[in-house]
């Protein structure tokens, strides 16, 4: 009988978060690839915890964003509810979590699988693997079907041979009731690799509708949500967030629990695989820890449109009746309807101390492996493997030198480290101890560290490196200026110094020395630090509002024909300047093209046709009306912005809104004799008015106060500022 046969260059087996950031990879590097999971219902799915990162976890999932992974971008999209952990401790061990709709996440990442070029979704269980001469070939499917591939990654998650237990109760399912993988193991034990039987779990779901949250904490999320993903716009994720609820066991719990260990699975002997130490059972928590009175219990929802809550802290697997037994005697959940029972999950998986640390099994070639399947435990790990994994596996198909990244660079390069050096018995689990170059691993840093290294590969696109690169610059000169800025012992550092506890200036010093105080930092100094120009991107509305002026973030191309078939070259984006060969280079005035220095798109224009004059001392004014008063902004022609003034009364803020276009009225905005703006509507929020600029003559605008009047000081109503003295 004849079967399907078909060619791509690389196959990922698995649609986890670890198989779709090895497609997404391997198809946005240009490789023809095809992605095979036993369900396209379950892509992305999360059936456990219902969010993405948390302690150390954070970390990944911001590294992997750096490298041009998708698991960052995601939760941006879909996330109910964010927070940044470990606030009271150091910067470093600051970690971002954000709870998902979990519907939302696995259908917002099919829909970026199914819209990525090169990439190919297949329903279909994989049975075997096709090696010759220890180079691996190509798959073969339940259906019989054979598909040839030059490099193979598998992300098999918790489904090899997998059997979800409750009580005597054995199901040989995957995850959420979903078909297990039965053969592929076989395949694998007859190809020589070893293979390990691990084991984890997952509690009750409970209907919402039936819990009593008054008996419970309630949880919020934080005011000012950050973003997983560096590129992520800040604003888009400021939305109203779902609460959470966190609850306690009892001595009452604990006493059901331990009444009921002969019928536990656990410790019957029915579960053969091992437990992740650092995620334990409820069961395993009371034996274990037999002198706490009490353990957290988080209520969480697992999304916007269900009733489903998640109970974090209480996975189980013992019977269905103790179950709804020991959840009802948590406060809270006494009326409580389970929707599906907690249970354990078995399944198979490696010895990931057969991989090299590209990923790359040593006896076959070409075959890769990343996730769950590799004896780690959690979304976060497993998305940042299947990331290296299917990276690697397209550097091994083009010829190219494959990612290593070093465990003083990443979380990931630990995390890949540890599991393919060292003997691990039980599921991996990501922690900041693990980290031995923690301080310096920052969440927060992941782009500075690792960004370069996606442009390298050729995840992460010239645009988005170039604006790596301005930042790093940026950030280099102002801690050159803070090395250099000195302070004395004015009577405003001193009173400032005290007011904050820390000890009064002898002598001059630098704004870098006072930071280094463990009590100090670069925000707390500002109002001493008298130079200080906040490196803030400025916002899409006003990047659209400025046309094509002389900001820092336009981009020109300024040329100038300098002899026949050369002119000089200047790029307002790199700031290279130098002489280019217009034969090849074509240069038309106001049409776009590329830099020729640092290949970024510009409009190229003729010098002496430019609409502007750089000059440094010159600034741009930008009035963005906020729901609280107005947001003054201030830009230079060559930097980004220069101050942010948002004075705030809320006894005012009624009165400005409704009175704001009443006196609001045209202006133009100077620089020289151009203007830069017509006909904008505006106005400033004073701490004790409104007042408006009215254009003068010149380089000068004036200010002049039209609320209450009054009560504003006199110099105010009529006070002409230069724009250099803004």
């Amino acid at each position: 009988m004849k079967n399907l046969e078909q060619f791509f260059d690389i196959i990922v087996v698995g649609a986890g978060h670890a198989g779709c950031e090895a497609a997404l990879a391997s198809a946005r590097l240009g490789l023809q690839t095809v992605m095979f999971t036993v369900s396209v219902d379950s892509i992305a799915l999360m059936p456990c915890n219902p969010n993405v990162g948390g302690s150390s976890k954070g970390h990944l999932v911001r590294e992997l964003d750096a490298l041009g992974g998708e698991m960052g971008k995601n939760i941006d999209k879909t996330f109910i509810q964010s927070k940044m952990l470990n606030q009271s401790k150091g910067p470093a061990v600051h970690s971002l979590r954000a709870q998902a709709d979990k519907q939302a996440y696995s259908t917002e990442m099919r829909k970026t699988l199914e819209n990525t070029e090169n990439l190919t979704i297949r329903q279909g269980e994989v049975t075997e693997l096709l090696v010759e001469d220890n180079h691996i070939t190509g798959v073969k499917t339940f259906s019989g079907a054979t598909y040839h591939a030059k490099a193979v990654v598998l992300c098999t998650g918790t489904y090899l041979k997998a059997r979800c237990i409750y009580g005597d109760v054995s199901n040989y399912t995957g995850p959420n009731g979903l078909q297990a993988a039965n053969y592929l193991t076989d395949s694998l034990k007859k190809l020589g690799i070893e293979m390990f039987r691990f084991k984890t779990g997952t509690p009750a779901r409970i209907a919402g509708n039936t819990i009593d949250y008054s008996k419970m904490e309630e949880q919020f999320g934080d005011k000012r949500v950050v973003p997983f993903s560096f590129s992520t716009d800040p604003e888009s994720v400021q939305i109203e967030q779902k609460s959470c609820w966190l609850t306690y066991t009892n001595e009452k719990t604990h006493e059901i629990i331990r009444a009921n260990l002969d019928r536990s699975p656990l410790y019957s002997g029915m579960i053969e695989g091992t437990g992740p130490r650092y995620c334990p059972s409820i069961e395993d928590k009371v034996v274990r820890f037999a002198d706490k009175k009490r353990h957290q219990v988080f209520i969480e929802p697992e999304g916007l449109y269900t009733n489903e809550m998640y109970i974090g802290g209480m996975s189980s697997s013992l019977p269905e009746d103790v179950q709804y037994e020991m959840y009802h005697s948590v406060p809270g959940l006494e009326h409580a309807k389970i929707v599906k029972n907690a249970y354990a999950i078995e399944y198979d998986c490696i010895n990931p101390r057969q991989l090299y640390p590209t990923l790359e099994f040593k006896k076959i070639k070409g075959l890769f492996s990343g996730g769950q399947f590799n004896g780690s435990s959690g979304y976060e790990e497993a998305a940042a493997q299947g990331l290296i994994a299917g990276i690697n596996a397209a550097m091994e198909v083009k010829g190219k030198e494959q990612l290593i990244l070093d465990r003083s660079e990443a979380y990931i390069g630990v995390l890949i480290d540890d599991l393919v050096t060292k003997e691990n018995h039980e599921p991996y689990r990501m922690m900041t101890s693990r980290a031995e170059y923690r301080l310096l691993l920052r969440q927060d840093n992941a782009d500075l560290r690792l960004r370069k290294k996606g442009w390298e590969v050729g995840l992460i696109d010239d645009e988005t490196y170039h604006k790596l690169q301005e930042k790093e610059r940026m950030i280099h000169e102002e801690i050159e200026r803070v090395e250099h800025t000195t302070v004395g012992g004015s009577a405003e550092v001193q009173s400032l110094l005290e007011s904050l506890n820390s000890t009064l200036l002898k002598s001059g010093t630098t704004i870098a020395e006072l930071i280094r105080r463990p009590e100090l930092n670069y925000k707390v100094l500002a109002p001493i630090d008298l130079k200080m120009e906040p490196i803030v991107e400025p916002p899409q509305e006003f990047r659209d509002w400025v046309w094509e002026y002389g900001m820092s973030f336009s981009r020109y191309g300024i040329y100038k024909e300098t002899s026949k078939g050369k002119a000089e070259f200047e790029c307002t984006y790199c700031k290279k300047i130098g002489v280019v060969d217009r034969s090849k280079v074509r240069l038309r005035n106001n049409e776009k093209g590329e830099c020729p220095f640092c290949g970024s798109k510009v409009t190229y224009k003729a010098r002496g046709k430019m609409p502007y004059q750089i000059v440094d001392e010159r600034w741009f004014i930008y009035v963005d009306r906020q729901e609280k008063g107005f947001l003054l902004r201030y830009f230079n022609a060559k930097r980004h912005i220069k101050n942010d003034a948002c004075i705030e009364t809320s006894i005012f803020k009624k009165r400005i809104e409704e009175s704001l276009f009443e006196y609001s009225r045209s202006f133009w905005t100077f620089v020289g004799n151009t203007p830069m703006k017509e006909s904008y509507e505006w106005g400033v929020y004073h701490q004790r008015g409104l007042s408006r600029w009215i254009p003068d003559e010149g380089n000068i605008a004036c200010m002049e106060s039209i609320l209450y009047p009054g009560n504003l000081p006199q110099a105010w109503e009529h006070t002409p500022m230069k724009y250099s003295a803004l």
